[in-house]
C-alpha cells in the first residue's frame, strides 16, 4: 500500500500551488493561520486533484532493483543504504524515490533510459558531485528534490521541462547567471538552508524565470534581494538577517500574496515600501524588533493576515490596520497577531480592529520582558 500512497500524494500535490502543500515528507513549508482560500487570493481548485489509481494501466515489467519495492510504475528504493543510483529499473517509470541513502555522486548514465520519469527523490543523500548531462535522459521530468545534500552548487543543465526544485539544505553559495536558462516551465524553487548571503546572487541569475513560489529561508541575507522574478505570487525570506526594508526594495515584486520576513532583525519598515503590494494577502514579520506597526497596512485591500508577534511594538494606534471610512477593504482580516509585545492591550480601543472578521481573529498578551 505505500507504493499506492506515495503515487497519490505526489500526483495530489502537482496540482496545487506550491503554497498549498502540505505534510509531503520533510517538505512542510508553512504554519499558522492561512490565507483565506478564495478563488482570487489562491487560484487553486476546488477538487482534491487524486486522480483514480484504478484507471492507471499496470506495468507488467519485471524490472524493479534489488531491495526497492516497484508498482504502478514507481520505484522505492529509500533507506536501503545504497550508495549509488540503482540498475535495471524499468523505463516506463514515472516516480523514482532515492531519498535517506548514501549516494555522493550522480554519473552520466545513471539514469539512462528514464525517459518517463516526472518526479526525482534524492533528499538526504550525500551528492556532491552531479555529471553535467545526468539529468539529459529525463524529458518529461517536472520535480527534482534533492535537498539534505552536500551540493556547493546548482546543478547544471537541468531539464526544461522541470516545474518544481527543491534544493535546500545543501552548501550552496553562489547563484550564477545562467544557472536556471532554458527553464521556462519552472514555476516553484525552494532553495533554503543555504549559506547564501546577497552577493552570492549574480545580476541575471532569474533571468528567464517566471516563478509563482520562492523561498531563501535560512541563509545569510541582509536584504531583500532586488533581482528575483517579478511574477512572484510568494516569496519567504524568513530566518535571514535581513535589517530593513527600504522604499524600492518590493518595488518589483507587486504581484506577491504571501511575504515571509519573520525571524530576521528587522527595525525600520520605510514609509511606503508596502505600497508596492497591492494584491498581498499575507505578510509575516514575526520575531522581528520593529517598535511600531508598519505604516500602510490599511491601503492594503486585500490583505487578511498580519503576523507582528515577537517584536518590539509599544503602541497600536486606532487606524494602524483599518482604513478610515467603510467599503474601502475588500477583504476584512481574519488573523492579527501581537502577542508578545510591550502593547498595554487594555488602552487598544475597540474601533481599532473594526475591519476584522471576528475577535477572535486578534491574538494579543503573553509579554515577557
Amino acid at each position: 500500500m505505500r507504493p499506492l500512497w506515495l503515487l497519490a500524494s505526489l500526483l495530489a500535490l502537482s496540482q496545487a500551488l506550491p503554497f498549498e502543500q502540505k505534510a509531503f515528507w520533510d517538505f512542510t513549508l508553512d504554519d499558522g493561520l492561512p490565507v483565506l482560500n478564495d478563488e482570487e487570493a489562491s487560484g487553486a481548485e476546488t477538487t482534491s486533484g487524486v486522480p483514480d489509481l484504478d484507471s492507471l494501466p499496470p506495468t507488467f515489467s519485471a524490472m524493479c532493483p534489488f531491495g526497492c519495492h516497484c508498482h504502478l510504475r514507481v520505484v522505492q528504493c529509500s533507506d536501503l543504504g545504497l550508495k549509488a543510483v540503482p540498475k535495471e529499473i524499468s523505463p516506463d517509470t514515472t516516480l523514482l524515490d532515492l531519498q535517506n541513502n548514501d549516494i555522493s555522486e550522480l554519473r552520466r548514465d545513471d539514469f539512462k533510459g528514464l525517459q518517463h520519469l516526472y518526479a526525482l527523490v534524492l533528499v538526504n543523500n550525500k551528492i556532491s558531485k552531479i555529471h553535467e548531462k545526468a539529468f539529459s535522459p529525463l524529458r518529461k521530468l517536472q520535480k527534482l528534490y534533492i535537498s539534505k545534500n552536500h551540493l556547493v552548487e546548482i546543478p547544471p543543465n537541468l531539464p526544461s521541462s522541470l516545474v518544481e526544485l527543491r534544493i535546500h539544505d545543501n552548501r550552496i553559495r553562489k547563484v550564477p547567471k545562467g544557472v536556471f536558462s532554458g527553464l521556462r516551465n519552472m514555476n516553484c524553487i525552494e532553495m533554503g538552508g543555504n549559506p547564501l548571503e546577497n552577493s552570492g546572487f549574480e545580476p541575471g541569475a532569474f533571468d528567464g524565470l517566471k516563478l509563482n513560489y520562492l523561498r531563501i529561508s535560512e541563509a545569510k541575507l541582509t536584504g531583500i534581494p532586488k533581482d528575483l522574478p517579478e511574477t512572484l505570487n510568494e516569496l519567504h525570506l524568513d530566518h535571514n538577517k535581513i535589517q530593513a526594508i527600504e522604499l524600492e526594495d518590493l518595488l518589483r515584486y507587486s504581484k506577491l500574496y504571501r511575504l515571509g520576513l519573520g525571524h530576521n532583525q528587522i527595525r525600520m519598515i520605510e514609509n511606503g515600501s508596502l505600497s508596492f503590494l497591492p494584491t498581498l494577502r499575507e505578510l509575516h514579520l514575526d520575531n522581528n524588533k520593529l517598535s511600531r506597526v508598519p505604516s500602510g497596512l490599511p491601503d492594503l485591500k486585500l490583505l487578511q493576515v498580519v503576523y507582528l508577534h515577537t517584536n518590539n511594538i509599544t503602541k497600536v494606534g486606532v487606524n494602524d490596520f483599518c482604513p478610515v471610512g467603510f467599503g474601502v477593504k475588500r477583504a476584512y482580516y481574519n488573523g492579527i497577531s501581537l502577542f508578545n509585545n510591550p502593547v498595554p492591550y487594555w488602552e487598544v480601543q475597540p474601533a481599532t480592529f473594526r475591519c476584522v472578521t471576528d475577535r477572535l481573529a486578534i491574538q494579543f498578551g503573553n509579554y515577557k520582558k
